[in-house]
């Protein structure tokens, strides 16, 4: 019965790393293109329409864009893009916390780093994520697998963890900053939600890998050692029998 089931647990956690990984790509893929639902995927709007130097009068700030609404009108792709890459021609009219000596005079060290690893970490989230779903394919029929596969998905949860951490961080932060300006601001629903929810399908996941390698092992237990025991020991004592000496004689059997 233990044996049987690593099966389902593998399945149930290739679903679970399946799913992680989808969400994930909701995430990276936003502002790509204009379909749902990537076009309602980003991490934080703002009302720029009195920033000079942005050039839009919504901002939406994704993985590798800064585009408008329905993530229309993007800029061209950065990675780790700075903050204030929303407002690249000017900075007037920016809320001052927002606005420091990095990314060409636009963005504060505090936003420029903190996005800059947890762009990195969400990544490294992401692609440990990819090896781990590869190597749970052999989890349903491997006990070596499932140890396996678990150990790469934890690393996945920690670099994914961190990223998650900080994009939050970062992004509730600058919502912040523009609400004490007086400007309106929201937080993605999307990306945050999809975000989190890959989080927790990874979580799960370490566990039903891990869960389903362990109980397929607990194959040795102590009942059955007590009956390879006594079996042993009455095919040990069949056709014998002690001499008046104390001697162990074998029968003779006819």
């Amino acid at each position: 019965m233990a044996a049987g089931i690593r099966g389902p647990m593998g399945l149930i956690s290739l679903v679970l790393i399946a799913g992680s990984i989808v969400l994930i790509l909701f995430v990276v893929l936003s502002g790509v293109t204009s379909t749902t639902p990537l076009k309602k995927t980003y991490f934080l709007q703002a009302d720029t329409s009195t920033f000079i130097g942005s050039g839009r009068p919504v901002s939406q700030w994704t993985y590798f864009y800064v585009c408008g609404t329905d993530n229309a009108d993007c800029g061209k792709p950065v990675p780790a893009l700075p903050i204030g890459y929303a407002w690249i021609g000017g900075t007037e009219g920016v809320p001052s916390g927002l606005v420091g000596s990095r990314a060409k005079d636009t963005t504060s060290k505090y936003y420029y780093y903190m996005w800059r690893f947890g762009w990195v970490f969400y990544l490294m989230g992401l692609i440990f994520d990819v090896f781990a779903f590869f190597a749970s394919l052999l989890a349903p029929c491997s006990r070596l697998a499932s140890y396996f596969s678990g150990a790469i998905l934890f690393f996945a949860v920690f670099w994914f963890s961190l990223g998650a951490a900080l994009m939050t961080a970062v992004f509730v932060k600058a919502r912040n900053e523009f609400h004490g300006a007086g400007i309106s601001a929201s937080l993605g629903r999307y990306a945050f939600g999809f975000t989190w929810g890959a989080w927790a399908a990874m979580f799960l996941a370490v566990i039903t890998l891990f869960l389903g390698g362990g109980l397929s092992g607990a194959r040795d237990t102590p009942t059955t050692r007590r009956s390879f025991f006594r079996r042993q020991s009455h095919r040990k004592s069949k056709g014998s029998f002690v001499d008046e000496n104390g001697h162990r004689v074998k029968e003779e059997y006819s």
